[in-house]
């Protein structure tokens, strides 16, 4: 706040999605002076809390200097660097945060565990959401998935926030420090935002940790090539806590035969794989992920155990949808990239009628080949454009269909499956070609599949 006269911090958003109004409405709440600019159109939900809130707002355009006079600027996390706007106001030396830095600023005494990744974020932040309720604590999901941060503290503050954290809202932190932080795993994704440099994709994940001190605590997987190479080029300024499937760890967790080990601090838990509610390989680091979080922030293991074993999945992340004259339907719309969809057809284990595409990020589908050669009896694209896809399988798929709307999708796949397959959509592709978001695509899905 500007102490020298008496000239409210003038604070502009660009953006006003959930994260963007979130950190509107708890700026107004501080006693900045609060503009939101989006150049689409804003939702009629979040206007109504704008102007409820009696906060300044345009839509449809962004107006330079009504922007450029900001004394700071929270960024949608979708906005790329290459944007002409963002360079005007990087020329101007305007400090950008992300609403998640403005959402630290104000958190009081609370605690953070925040979870990053290429696959498994949210899963894995349910999780440990789950286990924390399943044990008592005062406790909010947040970020990218879920509440806006910024909104939480402003209308519901937490004693600990489980944070989804994505690598575009990394991008602008300045201070934010989780006690507890977790990097699941670093697959070449969003390539199109990071210049297609692989290595800038990477130093964004690892910010996670950059104001950890070792009072703080940093969970990742110990058999994830990138983030291993990533380390040797590292001083840790926190107490790292790896996990395993491969090999035994003094601390952290591993997995040997059908038992999940964890050793953090004097808490010991062991428990059968078989017991754990989410099933499938890349599930079990995600357990383990969770189970080891949930340790280090004081939870008993009998509570553990039981949060593990009862927890549900989430919507549009490998939802059984309905079994249709013997076709089983699978609803996977979250896999908003290749390695996603890897994961699901790696449990796959009936013949698969694959429905593939939309918006791409620079995809390489030569990864998906060897499963799909295994497991994948037909291609269903359903995107505008399909071309990479189709290249990528036309010498390994005896069939490819091309369709532009989930239910032309799903009427295609149901002719293309016999009894006893499966159909799946995973789509390996961000949505915003055909669909709102991936839980429109989902929605979509899951209705065409029940008009069959």
């Amino acid at each position: 706040m500007n102490s020298t006269s008496n000239k409210k911090h003038r604070l502009v958003i660009l953006g006003s999605g959930e994260s963007g109004v979130g950190a509107a409405l708890l700026g107004k709440q501080k006693g900045y002076e609060i503009f939101v600019s989006d150049a689409g159109k804003i939702k009629d939900v979040y206007k109504k809390e704008l102007s409820d809130n009696e906060i300044q707002f345009e839509e449809g355009e962004h107006t330079a200097e009504k922007i450029l006079n900001a004394d700071e600027i929270v960024k949608s996390p979708g906005i790329p660097e290459k944007n002409e706007l963002i360079k005007k106001i990087r020329e101007k030396g305007i400090p950008v945060i992300s609403e998640i830095e403005l959402a630290y600023r104000f958190k009081g005494n609370s605690k953070i565990v925040a979870i990053t990744g290429s696959n498994g974020k949210s899963t894995t932040t349910s999780l440990i959401y789950h286990i924390c309720v399943a044990a008592g604590y005062d406790a909010a999901l947040v970020g990218n998935i879920g509440y806006s941060f910024a909104k939480q503290i402003a209308e519901d503050p937490k004693e600990w926030y489980i944070a989804e954290i994505s690598s575009f809202q990394l991008d602008d932190i300045k201070t934010f420090r989780p006690n507890v932080s977790i990097l699941l795993n670093i697959t070449e994704d969003h390539l199109d935002r990071y210049n297609y440099q692989f290595e800038n994709y990477i130093k964004s994940k690892f910010r996670i940790i950059e104001n950890q001190t070792m009072e703080d605590y940093f969970i990742y997987c110990d058999d994830d090539p990138v983030i291993e190479q990533k380390l040797t080029t590292l001083i840790l300024p926190t107490n790292p806590l790896p996990f395993s499937m491969k090999h035994e760890l003094k601390k952290g967790g591993y997995i040997k035969g059908d038992q999940m080990m964890l050793r953090i601090q004097e808490e010991r838990v062991s428990m059968s794989i078989y017991d754990f509610a989410l099933k499938g390989k890349h599930n079990n680091y995600n357990t383990m992920a969770a189970g080891i979080a949930a340790a280090t922030i004081g939870i008993r293991k009998e509570k553990i155990r039981e949060a593990v074993k009862d927890f549900r999945g989430l919507e549009h992340r490998m939802e059984f949808v309905a079994m249709v004259r013997g076709v089983e339907f699978i609803n996977d719309s979250k896999a908003t990239n290749v390695n996603s969809t890897w994961f699901a057809l790696e449990s796959m284990n009936k013949p698969t009628v694959l429905i593939l595409g939309g918006t791409d990020k620079g995809n390489d589908y030569g990864f998906l080949a060897e499963l799909v050669k295994e497991k994948v009896k037909a291609i269903v694209c359903m995107g505008v454009d399909n071309k990479k896809i189709i290249e990528a399988f036309k010498n390994i798929v005896p069939v490819i269909v091309e369709t532009d709307s989930a239910k032309k999708a799903v009427n295609a796949s149901f002719k293309l499956a016999a009894k006893g397959d499966v159909v799946i959509l995973s789509p390996a592709c961000a949505s915003f070609d055909l669909f709102k978001n991936y839980e429109d695509r989902g929605i979509q899905f899951s209705e065409a599949v029940k008009e069959l």
